[in-house]
């Protein structure tokens, strides 16, 4: 396959990148700058600039998109947007959004509206809702999301983890297991136009 990673020198874009170029995919990897990614082509470009990531959607037959909202206290509308206009567009690959914790849900409830849920995360959970809430009616695109167990962070690659739907299915899972899982579904879909989430 020929894959584009949005944010791949992220955290868990590099993950994902990496785990690609193992599996033997060809590899876009997009960054603002343009870094350039050993053993992949690289290209600038963001979330920001539709019609650049329609271009790069018909040189590849999935869009991995892993870039994380502001996280210094700066507006997310920007954020916002560039989702609601990718989930309203009809784009040539299929996309793979990494997607976020907090919008997962306990007995109907989402974890951010849970009263134990850390206060510091609450803005971030609530604009990945927002974005979940898009790609779940958009008509004219193939879509997946992928949702991180609760803890996510630099981990063993262990090639293990487990499969959730709506609901966490652990409470943690390292950044190189999360990316196994989404190249597997990558390479074999099961969730289309649906949200699932990994833990270990």
């Amino acid at each position: 396959m020929k894959i584009a990673v949005y944010g791949a020198t992220g955290m868990v874009g590099s993950e994902v990148t990496a785990e690609a170029l193992r599996r033997g995919h060809q590899v876009i990897a997009v960054t603002r700058r343009g870094d350039e990614v050993p053993g992949a082509v690289s290209l600038a470009g963001n979330l920001f600039d539709l019609e650049g990531l329609r271009i790069v959607a018909e040189q590849a037959d999935a869009i991995v998109l892993s870039v994380a909202p502001d996280r210094s206290g700066n507006s997310h509308d920007e954020y916002i947007r560039a989702h609601q206009n990718i989930a309203a567009a009809e784009i040539a690959a299929r996309v793979l959004i990494v997607g976020g914790a907090g919008a997962l849900e306990v007995d109907g409830v989402q974890l951010k509206d849970l009263p134990d849920f850390p206060e510091a995360y609450k803005t971030e959970a609530e604009t990945m809702s927002a974005i979940l809430d898009f790609y779940r009616a958009a008509s004219s695109l193939e879509w997946t999301m992928l949702a991180p167990a609760p803890a996510i962070g630099p981990g063993e690659r262990t090639g293990k983890y487990i499969l959730g739907s709506d609901s966490p299915a652990g409470a943690q899972i390292s950044a190189a297991d999360f990316a196994i899982a989404a190249l597997d579904e990558l390479e074999e879909p099961q969730h289309q136009n649906a949200r699932f989430n990994a833990a270990s």
